[in-house]
């Protein structure tokens, strides 16, 4: 692994302290009382699906929403009301009200740094995942690795069957330029973890630090949205959507283990299956004498049979979409020229500078790490496409988690903490021109 093995966590460490430093509270801290994005409260009267709109999209400034209320506040001066709910089947529960706890030292180090909050649920993901992993790992049985060789056998079969069985010459195509490969390999490496948190950061600066109420922005008078009129709400189901692709993702690769197409090539592998998979040529670029393993990937306790899907692109495809339709403020959607049919003969909209600039980024994100998962031959290019439909179902639902706040709140309790919510501008006057400039730019997928 080389200088990955202390530069890959050194970098996650100063991306996690960076972002707790440039995302703390500048002006009075954050309160307890209403919010206008109160994250996950809803009111008695209020449904989980009502306050979230399951399909995605944002309430209407005409319908009624949670954050217009009145935050459910003290049943008897210690408890709350949340409603959970599976599709159109919702209760209440009520849960300890953590607010009584927010003057004690720790609550207020949050108030000062609620970006620590966000540490503590990416470590919680992060790490469940890989210990489930790890377990997966430790617990292997031979008869395992034979059942996934046999399924990245049939990959094979089902990728040539639909003519998609292209991995071989886009690997041999980068293997004939050592330098290019070499970049490959530390972009497979190197920039799943620390280009995710560093999204993190980004994305939680530009809808929360930057909307809140109480604060003035550079350059921005106070009161007026700084960053996204989507508000928090999106970037908190953006965190939700990476654990559901984590969960759906660890599902799978426990009850169907397959090869990535590295190890197809091994050459201790006796029997016919083991010449078939030798046969299509796979390079091991990663983990190779002169390659970049990650600190993440290369240890005894990583399940090297967990290529089916790829988190590698269901993670950069949520981040590059996100990034794509990500709901600008209306100082920042100015078409580009003095009109806004820049090209008349052809009817045309052209967008902002700054659209153009998330569409590139957002396309170009997820490109480059499906080149770098096949050309590694790290995964299949069908581990990508369940990868993508990973994300999908995690984006589509990741409301359901709002079901464990109950658990938090109980958590919480427990150990005499408040987590802070943020205060932020109300932006859902905004949100209207938004749809209506940029539908065609994704904004119909906008999550609450």
């Amino acid at each position: 692994m080389g200088a990955g093995a202390v530069l890959e966590p050194l970098v996650v460490i100063v991306l996690l302290f960076g972002g707790t430093w440039i995302n703390r509270t500048m002006g009075r801290t954050w309160g307890s009382g209403s919010t206008d994005f109160d994250s996950g409260s809803s009111t008695p009267t209020t449904s989980i699906k009502d306050s979230l709109l399951l399909d995605g999209r944002p309430a209407s400034p005409r319908s009624p929403r949670s954050s217009r209320s009145p935050s459910p506040r003290l049943l008897e001066g210690r408890w709350r009301q949340r409603q959970i709910g599976l599709f159109n089947s919702t209760f209440t529960v009520t849960t300890p009200d953590t607010a009584v706890y927010q003057d004690r030292l720790l609550s207020r180090l949050l108030q000062k740094f609620p970006f620590l909050v966000e540490c503590w649920y990416w470590a919680l993901v992060y790490w469940t995942y890989q210990l489930g992993r790890a377990f997966t790992a430790v617990t292997l049985q031979e008869g395992t690795v034979d059942v996934a060789r046999q399924h990245a056998l049939q990959l094979i079969r089902f990728e040539k069957a639909i003519r998609l069985f292209w991995e071989v010459p886009i690997q041999q195509a980068f293997l004939q330029h050592p330098g290019v490969m070499k970049w490959v390999n530390w972009t497979y490496s190197f920039i799943h973890i620390p280009g995710t948190i560093a999204f993190l950061v980004g994305l939680y600066y530009y809808t929360t630090t930057r909307n809140r109420c109480d604060e003035s922005q550079p350059e921005v008078p106070r009161r007026v949205i700084g960053g996204t009129p989507a508000g928090p709400h999106l970037y908190q189901a953006r965190r939700r959507t990476l654990a559901m692709c984590n969960l759906l993702a660890f599902v799978v690769f426990t009850l169907w283990p397959c090869m990535p197409p590295r190890l197809l090539s091994d050459p201790n592998v006796e029997g016919p299956e083991g010449e078939l998979g030798r046969s299509y040529g796979f390079v091991d670029t990663v983990h190779g004498a002169n390659g970049t393993g990650s600190v993440w990937t290369q240890n005894r306790f990583c399940n090297q049979y967990a290529a089916m899907p790829s988190l590698h692109f269901g993670y950069s495809l949520m981040i590059g979409l996100t990034v794509m339709v990500i709901p600008l403020p209306s100082h920042h959607r100015q078409p580009i020229g003095r009109s806004r049919w820049c090209i008349r003969s052809l009817g045309i909209p052209m967008p902002s500078w700054r659209r153009l600039a998330c569409l590139m980024v957002g396309f170009t994100y997820p490109l480059m790490i499906l080149l770098a998962i096949v050309a590694t031959a790290n995964h299949f290019i069908v581990d990508a496409v369940a990868g993508a439909l990973v994300c999908v179902l995690g984006w589509r639902f990741n409301y359901l988690l709002l079901n464990l706040l109950p658990l938090e709140d109980y958590f919480l309790w427990l150990v005499r903490i408040h987590k802070p919510e943020p205060t932020t501008v109300d932006a859902m006057g905004e949100l209207d021109g938004w749809i209506d400039d940029d539908d065609e730019l994704g904004g119909q997928v906008l999550p609450r």
